[in-house]
């Protein structure tokens, strides 16, 4: 591992986040990270955040064209509600703020402390939910379905819809519209190593892969012996597929799980596209990378969004954040 030591390791990466985004506010003693510009007059502030070892989530969308703020917690922790008051504080013009929360139970209840707290402050909050893994009912980590990787499209269409000056209202509903839309499906190639346990977390023996995988190493619906890329897109779009059996064209997110090179992710991104041109379902965009990662997992997702021309229009928005960039 390429650390100082364990107990230091969030603290050390927001530190050389700082070094290398100087547009961003970055505290590190009280973990949070803001766009330096905020608050920004009249413009809903979006608040994120999440345990650490998830990069880019969160800190790497914060910037125009998406998040406001982002509070990272310790590995695979969440965050605590001090961390999401001081970042309302920092983002709120007076328009209100809006939480995007993955559903973890501990991200659930500190974001809910949280908004207690900043509402009591006079900050007008809104929330919405991120559960979009189909993986899974329930996990070691949630009453419900898990959030993954439809985080990121909330996160940018949201991000847009504030930076062109909707209301809080119409953003969290804008919110809450995509992600009803999305659907993800996971799958780990090897065993995640936290940096306190310095070993994998779980037991995945060689020529084996586990479908239905968390991002923090969660068990998914069955252990196999080891699939072709073209096999494992089969299984994670049609499982994807039968629950959002989308009417229209989607975004497709083909992501990383932090350890798999991207010339593979494009190979299996063009087994996914395969797939979908054999369901007749129509590709309006596709992302490709490392965005929604559980650091050395080696692995990768699907999520499909199905988008109407609105939506379509607000991913196209433009976004200036350190991990996600384009127009302008």
């Amino acid at each position: 591992m390429l650390i100082n030591v364990p107990e230091t390791v969030v603290a050390d990466g927001l530190r050389g986040m700082a070094a290398a985004h100087p547009e961003l506010s970055v505290d590190v003693d009280n973990r949070v990270i803001v766009r330096r510009d905020a608050p920004v007059e009249g413009k809903v502030g979006i608040v994120s955040g999440g345990g650490s070892g998830h990069e880019p989530l969160h800190g790497g969308f914060v910037g125009p064209g998406m998040l406001s703020a982002a509070c990272p917690g310790e590995i695979f922790t969440s965050p605590v509600p001090d961390q999401m008051v001081r970042a309302a504080a920092a983002v709120d013009s007076g328009a209100g703020v809006l939480f995007i929360v993955k559903n973890y139970t501990g991200d659930v209840l500190n974001f809910d402390m949280a908004a207690e707290l900043a509402e009591d402050e006079g900050v007008r909050i809104g929330k919405v939910l991120v559960n979009d893994d189909v993986a899974v009912t329930d996990s070691l980590f949630t009453a419900g379905r898990r959030g993954t990787g439809a985080t990121l499209f909330v996160e940018k269409i949201a991000g847009a819809a504030a930076e062109e000056g909707a209301t809080l209202e119409r953003v969290e509903a804008i919110g809450r519209q995509v992600n009803e839309s999305a659907r993800s499906f996971g799958v780990a190639l090897s065993a995640v190593t936290t940096p306190s346990k310095g070993s994998p977390t779980f037991d995945l023996p060689d020529g084996e892969l586990e479908l239905g995988i968390g991002i923090h190493g969660e068990p998914g619906r069955e252990r196999r012996a080891m699939m072709t890329s073209r096999e494992i897109a089969d299984f994670s779009v049609d499982a994807v597929l039968e629950d959002l059996r989308p009417s229209g064209p989607v975004l497709a997110l083909v992501n990383g799980m932090g350890a798999t090179p991207l010339l593979e992710l494009y190979g299996f991104n063009a087994e996914v596209q395969r797939v979908l041109a054999e369901r007749g379902v129509a590709v309006a965009r596709t992302l490709v990378g490392n965005y929604v990662t559980s650091l050395d997992m080696a692995g990768c997702s699907v999520t499909l969004c199905q988008v109407d021309e609105d939506l379509l229009r607000l991913w196209d928005a433009p976004v200036q954040t350190p991990a996600l960039r384009w127009g302008r």
